[in-house]
């Protein structure tokens, strides 16, 4: 068939969507997918919306942005402690073309297989620019899910893996070609799932890095009624963040950078070689770069020389785009 010729909404869903249901009761075809979870557990849902010119570029490859569309939803999950189960998924798209169908739903379902994800129903229209919505079910044991308010006075402020990656692919695409990694961490970021789960009981709050570190932990102080402090010299970044000349730019990416999807949480002090051993086990950098404490909320972070930095406000989604 001509890659540009189209199909309709039903042989769309048909031929690229429809898969026989393994955990839910009744997955894709009806008005309504049906699910049950399991006794003792609780739903996190969660929902994001990609939009075409403002999250993605057009030209970015079909398959990266099925497994990203569906990454930043488990991303979310992984930050409540939630083991992801199942999808929904609502696409708009200017032309309904088999080719770029094909490579998106691919990426999508080699990230849901791995993960264990069942895609349960959704949607699909005609829509100007391509536009792509998921929400995601995961269940989590009754009362261990990490919340955003449970941060106290005394924990250890923690971050996974590295920042700022994404933020400098997506201000210096030269930069990406030059390091391969940094386009990886922007166009298929991996939703730390695992850690999330393993988190529960240990962790207090946690939050993932979707808009940018400073002003996701700011989402934990505002909801907790804390205030924290950073040490700039602790956030780890991309020895490609480290290289640069631009000590600015360095800066903004790891601390104003969004679309790492990685977790901050904070923790209890005495949780320390808890922690580090988990670290070890999931071969997963966690680093310890801060501290809650009683007081407004206000986040400082602290340069080199131990005196306050200034940092830009993180991503607005209703402000300029990234």
């Amino acid at each position: 068939m001509d890659s540009k010729a189209r199909v309709n909404e039903f042989e769309i869903i048909r031929r690229y969507f429809d898969r026989a249901p393994n955990r839910a009761l009744l997955g894709v075809g009806d008005d309504c997918a049906l699910v049950r979870p399991d006794a003792g557990l609780e739903l996190a849902i969660t929902t994001d919306m990609l939009v075409e010119g403002r999250h993605f570029l057009p030209d970015v490859a079909p398959r990266s942005l099925g497994h990203k569309s569906l990454a930043v939803n488990l991303s979310d999950l992984a930050a409540m402690g939630a083991a992801p189960r199942w999808a929904l998924l609502a696409l708009g798209l200017p032309n309904a073309e088999p080719q770029w169908l094909e490579q998106f739903a691919a990426g999508f379902f080699a990230l849901a297989e791995r993960h264990g994800v069942e895609l349960i129903g959704g949607d699909t229209t005609r829509s100007p620019l391509r536009t792509i919505s998921i929400v995601a079910i995961g269940e989590v044991p009754a009362g261990v899910a990490m919340y955003r308010g449970a941060a106290l006075p005394g924990d250890d402020i923690w971050v996974s893996g590295e920042l700022g990656g994404a933020a400098l692919a997506l201000k210096h695409p030269e930069r990406a070609a030059q390091f391969p990694e940094l386009a990886r961490r922007l166009h298929e970021p991996e939703p730390r799932v695992e850690l999330g789960e393993r988190l529960r009981g240990l962790a207090h709050a946690a939050i993932d890095v979707s808009d940018g570190l400073t002003g996701d932990l700011g989402h934990i102080l505002e909801r907790s009624q804390v205030g924290a402090t950073l040490d700039f010299g602790r956030i780890p970044r991309l020895a490609a963040l480290r290289s640069l000349d631009d000590r600015e730019l360095e800066r903004d990416c790891t601390l104003s950078g969004g679309d790492d999807y990685e977790l901050v949480f904070t923790a209890d002090a005495r949780r320390r070689d808890a922690i580090g051993a988990l670290s070890a086990e999931l071969k997963l950098s966690l680093s310890r770069v801060g501290t809650i404490h009683a007081g407004d909320t206000k986040l400082v972070v602290l340069g080199p020389d131990g005196a306050p930095m200034s940092y830009r406000s993180s991503f607005d989604h209703f402000g300029d785009a990234k």
